[in-house]
């Protein structure tokens, strides 16, 4: 009984279409994106501020029409988009804050159980930490906010 075998070696398309044939990382365009969003920074705090805007519109919906899956939503995505932008911006801590709530909203079957009261603990955290200028966890308050607001959202969810 005789058994032949051929191998047959596809090309490696997927290198040539992700950037494997161009030699790696441009270091010259990671510094040009570094640059822009070095000029950029001095708009940092009010697209922050806008950001927080959006948040706090999100509170007051919650308010005027209850906390409904819809309300609860659109308070889950405005913290979810602090929660990317927060360090962009600068607040490290504003990401790790809207982080926590997020973690505590992001099951959209579970998103009505999260307790109304800590929901405003964290955007009144994320209010207070921009407005007196605590950018990160090395500072005393924010570290102590962060740390027991997602003690909080843990024993919640646990």
């Amino acid at each position: 009984m005789s058994n032949s075998a051929q191998v047959i070696r596809p090309p490696n398309t997927l290198r040539m279409k992700v950037g494997g044939g161009f030699g790696g990382i441009d270091a010259a365009a990671i510094a040009k994106a570094e640059e822009a969003l070095k000029a950029m920074s001095s708009q940092f705090g009010q697209w922050l501020q806008d950001e927080i805007t959006k948040l706090e519109l999100a509170q007051s919906n919650i308010r005027d029409k209850g906390y409904n899956a819809e309300t609860a939503e659109s308070l889950y995505f405005r913290a979810h988009d602090l929660k990317g932008l927060g360090t962009t911006y600068q607040y490290p801590l504003v990401t790790r804050l809207a982080g926590s709530l997020c973690k505590m909203m992001d099951d959209p079957e579970k998103r009505l159980a999260a307790p109304p009261l800590l929901v405003e603990a964290h955007i009144d955290a994320i209010r207070a930490v921009v407005r007196d200028g605590i950018q990160t966890d090395e500072h005393p308050t924010g570290r102590i906010l962060a740390e027991t607001l997602e003690s909080r959202v843990a024993a919640h969810l646990g």
